[in-house]
């Protein structure tokens, strides 16, 4: 499913204008977006979480090259689902 696709039934589900519902969709994710920027965890009971990952920096190496190289600390946007989610995926 596209974000546009997300928009029509959010509109149509909700008997919403398309304006409104991508107005919704994107505050929602704007919302979610600045929560992770600020280091926070995002909850959403019954479906699940977003939090931030941190990669530890490592050796790794330059394909072209073969030399050894240092990979920095990285952190990554994550998901994991809720049980809820999880039961009715299965």
């Amino acid at each position: 499913m596209t974000k546009n696709e997300l928009i029509e039934k959010v509109a149509k589900k909700s008997s919403l204008t398309k304006r409104a519902a991508r107005d919704a969709v994107d505050s929602t994710f704007n919302l979610i977006k600045d929560a992770l920027v600020r280091g926070e965890k995002v909850v959403v009971s019954g479906f699940g979480t977003f939090l931030i990952r941190s990669r530890a920096a490592r050796r790794g190496r330059n394909p072209q090259t073969g030399a050894a190289i240092q990979i920095p600390q990285k952190k990554t946007p994550g998901f994991s689902a809720g049980k809820t989610l999880k039961r009715q995926i299965k």
